[in-house]
């Protein structure tokens, strides 16, 4: 039984980096597909695909290299916990890496970054760093 499956998802990116598969497979939710989402459009993965099955569903994440073969995505880190909520502000909102990473927000109009949530002057939780 997976406790954290937003954190279980970021694991299963980060493991699929460091050995340079081409996609990694992870059980789908709406919540996981939406961080794809903005994943894709970040252009820190090339695509995602959600694949049915007769269960909970696959998502499918094909992972993004550089023409040197290193990852585009240096780190993901979960923030926001189920032992540890953090929530902030749109003016608190952290920056990642000084602004060249984005900060993943859940707030009250869906998943956003923090360039966005600024922008639209709202505030969440916090749920994970990507650089």
């Amino acid at each position: 039984m997976i406790t954290d499956p937003i954190s279980d998802m970021f694991t299963r990116i980060r493991n699929a980096n460091t050995k340079l598969h081409e996609k990694v497979d992870i059980p789908s939710s709406k919540v996981k597909v939406e961080i794809a989402k903005i994943l894709k459009d970040e252009g820190y993965i090339s695509n995602y695909k959600n694949i049915e099955d007769r269960k909970q569903g696959l998502l499918r994440v094909y992972l993004k290299y550089a023409q040197s073969g290193e990852s585009v995505i240096k780190g993901i880190k979960r923030v926001s916990k189920s032992s540890l909520r953090i929530y902030k502000g749109y003016e608190d909102m952290p920056k990642t890496v000084g602004g060249l990473g984005i900060t993943i927000v859940s707030t009250s109009k869906g998943l956003l970054t923090d360039k966005r949530a600024r922008k639209e002057k709202i505030g969440g939780e916090v749920i994970a760093y990507i650089w």
